[in-house]
């Protein structure tokens, strides 16, 4: 189900006109419903369950990929999750755009993943939408904010309460606000080895 916002002076959003289409608020609003009766209340072990409902909503997901029960989907056919993928509590994906998550990728707490933003070049504010792609093997921290066409690459850490809103280069560890490289990502392997998967064969 495709997506898109509709034309700011058209429907005088910024006097209170709707943003997206009658039939696109009427899904939202019983996705929400559904959400809250069967899914914000339920226990980590019931991911299974939470995973049914957004897959019978729309959204793509892998094997043993979760959202908690206190995360929000926005738009569950804007989601996709590759397996083992997780969006803790009290995530806010905000997918007005795609939003998707590489094998393994783990957003904690409270992060934002924001894929909708304003035109402040026009008079009438035009909401504008860009897709978020987050690698496999991410970490995007507690708190951490991810903004509009970021693309956050392979094994990349982006700290608590750092904001991206340029892409980030695979197996890089980013934090503050704007978020700036700190240091490359090592991981720990077998027999003293501490390259990042990303240098294997370099």
């Amino acid at each position: 189900m495709a997506l898109q916002p509709l034309d700011a002076i058209q429907v005088n959003s910024r006097e209170g006109g709707p943003s997206f289409s009658l039939s696109n608020r009427l899904f939202r609003a019983l996705w929400n419903l559904t959400w809250a009766l069967l899914a914000s209340w339920t226990p980590p072990p019931f991911g299974a369950w939470r995973r049914f409902l957004l897959m019978l909503f729309g959204a793509r997901m892998g094997v043993a990929c979760d959202v908690r029960g206190t995360a929000k989907v926005w738009y569950p056919p804007h989601l996709q999750m590759a397996d083992r993928s997780l969006l803790a509590d009290r995530v806010n994906c905000y997918n007005m755009a795609p939003i998707s998550l590489g094998e393994r990728a783990l957003v904690s707490q409270g992060a934002h993943l924001c894929a909708g933003s304003h035109d402040i070049r026009t008079r009438d504010f035009q909401l504008i939408a860009k897709p978020i792609h987050i690698g496999a093997d991410v970490w995007v921290a507690a708190e951490a904010f991810v903004g509009p066409g970021v693309k956050i690459g392979e094994g990349s850490v982006l700290g608590a309460r750092a904001v991206a809103f340029k892409s980030l280069e695979p197996w890089g560890v980013y934090a503050g606000n704007p978020a700036q490289f700190v240091k490359r990502r090592v991981i720990l392997g077998t027999a003293g080895d501490t390259s990042a998967p990303g240098d294997a064969g370099r």
